[in-house]
């Protein structure tokens, strides 16, 4: 084992000067190196810097388009299945298979009703980033986001 004057004389160990190691700070070079730039490459900045406004506008109206159609569509579905199950249980009360004590029901939804005043003051901490994250993302793609609000607008009323 070498001594520190033994190194700093000249003698040290001929395996460590082929030895050269590299520091790199992490956090720097997650900052350079975000999983969307191996993905998508380095020009992956807002929208508005790649495309033209046509452009644009045309792919926030399609994307909004097929999400306002198939939110129509899924809505449909969801509204007569609830509609359909509470015209079930309204004929099966009135021929006499279900009876309703309507007592414990108004009893059971004015306590849901405290539980849920009680909670809704608190908002969890994920639900105001993922809020922040999203007008920030509208806000930096203005042109993309009226386009696909339009197009959701049009694919419902499709």
């Amino acid at each position: 084992m070498a001594t520190v004057d033994e190194i700093e004389g000249g003698q040290e160990d001929p395996e460590s000067e082929d030895e050269v190691y590299e520091v790199v700070d992490l956090t720097e070079y997650a900052r350079r190196h975000q999983w969307w730039s191996r993905v998508f490459g380095n020009n992956s900045g807002p929208i508005a810097e790649k495309y033209s406004v046509a452009t644009q506008l045309m792919m926030g109206g399609v994307t909004g388009w097929c999400a306002g159609y198939l939110f129509q569509r899924v809505g449909k579905i969801a509204a007569t299945a609830v509609g359909g199950g509470f015209l079930l249980l309204q004929v099966a009360n009135h021929s006499g298979y279900v009876q309703v004590d309507w007592k414990k029901v108004e009893k059971d939804v004015n306590k849901a009703k405290k539980h849920l005043k009680k909670k809704a003051n608190k908002a969890a901490p994920e639900i105001n980033t993922f809020i922040e994250e999203a007008t920030d993302f509208i806000k930096r793609n203005i042109v993309l986001s009226s386009g696909f609000v339009g197009g959701f607008f049009l694919g419902l009323a499709s």
